[in-house]
């Protein structure tokens, strides 16, 4: 009894040491603060959109209800370099963060070593051994636990899994925006084919003009200047329709490119079939509540902040001491006469400390560089939320833009119709020249040419906005995360 008194009394003035000893980690320097986004204000444009409206789906590509665009997006998703890439890097992070748990549990190895050696003839070892050659044998199970008194390796590990989850986050961002760039190109992609059939009818209708201006010019009613004029025309529509094929092309090999597939993909592509409600831009109601759970680049640098939050309390807690329990047992001899047997057995079980005492500043310095980097985070965090919600308020804005101006083109179509109409008409009664219909009909093609545009515009917008509202991600915020 006298010596486990004397065992526990040794061992408390030891750890009242140790604790007296440790550097000072004083002041760990962190200074920012979380953004709130609530504490944002969404400005009229997102009040006036705010509805009961749920968020976008997880394949909100679908609404546009094309059937080439939905296996274009497949096979991108599963293709894609970039996105593999992504998953890859959350594999490994997810690798690591086992590492990092394993550090929390108890380790076992085993040992095992036969060496022949010469032993000195003035060491301890006695003859017939000194000074001649013989096996040395060693032989054990080894056990090691880190008590982790001050909660460093929790905090390591606390550290690998929220860089795990920001890697999580950063994986559905690629996938979101590869999502947004192929719904994007292919909205090009069928802009293009409208722009090609206006041109067409642009180029007949001139086409007609010239034919016009050289009949008159045979009948001695019109110039070779009318004729010449006319010609001249002809190849800018001509050279137009060109780039337009090749835009077509480019952008076909595009989006193969981003489904992960060979030029050749492309040129099967046929003319897109999107379609596109003529409703306005709604938000969910719990918009700038609900950011961190929807944007995957906000959660990204949300976690990315709590990792290195986690990691300030590691780097504080390698100011204390370290304690280690380990043990041992197994057999030790020289020769193999007795080689294992119970009179060459070892054992034994004991703590291991390390202190930092004097460390030159290099504790406080990486506590220094850790706090650095979590203000950084936190700035990196804040500057997310900030750009996220006013990217969704530039969304809404342009979307709603957009449907008022298709409404005034419609309007400029429908009173070039009914132009080109009376056109005609006056042309069949006689009361105007071929000159008027022709006119006419060029004034229906630049209506049409100018709502083709802002078709293409409001394709473009709705990938927009699907990509600021997070393109149907959910990712868990980090108090989610924790319940």
């Amino acid at each position: 009894m006298r010596t486990m008194h004397s065992f526990y009394t040794a061992a408390a003035c030891l750890l009242a040491a140790t604790l007296a000893g440790c550097a000072s980690p004083g002041d760990s320097g962190a200074r920012a603060k979380l953004l709130d986004p609530n504490s944002l204000e969404g400005g009229a444009a997102i009040a006036a959109a705010a509805d009961k409206a749920g968020w976008p789906r997880g394949d909100w590509w679908r609404e546009l209800r094309d059937a080439q665009l939905d296996g274009l997006m497949s096979a991108a998703l599963a293709g894609n370099p970039n996105l593999q890439a992504a998953e890859a890097r959350l594999a490994q992070a997810r690798a690591l963060a086992g590492v990092a748990e394993a550090a929390t549990r108890p380790q076992a190895a085993g040992e095992l070593s036969l060496t022949r050696q010469r032993y000195s003839e003035q060491d301890f070892i006695p003859p017939p051994e000194a000074g001649n050659y013989s096996w040395y044998n060693h032989a054990s199970l080894n056990a090691g636990y880190d008590l982790d008194l001050w909660g460093r390796q929790r905090a390591t590990l606390a550290a690998a899994l929220d860089q795990a989850e920001m890697l999580a986050a950063e994986a559905q961002l690629a996938r979101l925006n590869l999502a947004a760039a192929i719904v994007r190109d292919y909205a090009r992609l069928a802009v293009q084919y409208e722009v090609k059939d206006l041109l067409g009818d642009s180029l007949a209708q001139r086409e007609r003009f010239l034919l016009l201006a050289k009949k008159r010019k045979a009948a001695g009613l019109g110039t070779e200047a009318e004729v010449v004029l006319q010609e001249s025309r002809l190849p800018a529509l001509r050279n137009q329709l060109e780039q337009v094929d090749e835009n077509i092309s480019l952008l076909g090999k595009q989006l193969a490119a981003l489904a992960g597939k060979g030029p050749g993909s492309g040129d099967k592509l046929t003319r897109p079939l999107l379609k596109l409600s003529d409703g306005e831009a709604t938000l969910p109601s719990a918009l700038p509540a609900e950011l961190i759970g929807r944007r995957p680049d906000v959660a990204a640098r949300r976690w990315q902040a709590e990792a290195e939050a986690k990691k300030i309390d590691a780097a504080r807690a390698a100011f204390y001491p370290n304690i280690n329990l380990s043990a041992f047992i197994g057999f030790q001899a020289i020769g193999f006469d007795n080689f294992p047997s119970s009179s060459t057995a070892i054992r034994g079980v004991g703590p291991a400390i390390t202190l930092p005492i004097f460390e030159g500043g290099r504790l406080r310095s990486q506590l220094g560089a850790q706090s650095a980097a979590y203000d950084a985070a936190v700035a990196g965090y804040n500057a997310s939320v900030v750009h996220a919600l006013n990217e969704i308020a530039a969304a809404v804005v342009r979307s709603r833009s957009l449907a008022e101006q298709q409404k005034q083109a419609e309007q400029a179509r429908a009173s070039a119709e009914r132009a080109l109409k009376l056109a005609q008409q006056g042309y069949r009664a006689g009361l105007s020249e071929q000159d008027g219909v022709l006119s006419a009909r060029l004034s229906l093609l630049d209506a049409r040419q100018q709502l083709a545009r802002i078709h293409g515009e409001r394709l473009d917008s709705y990938a927009a906005l699907m990509s600021a509202l997070g393109g149907g991600a959910q990712t868990p915020a980090p108090q989610e995360a924790r319940r």
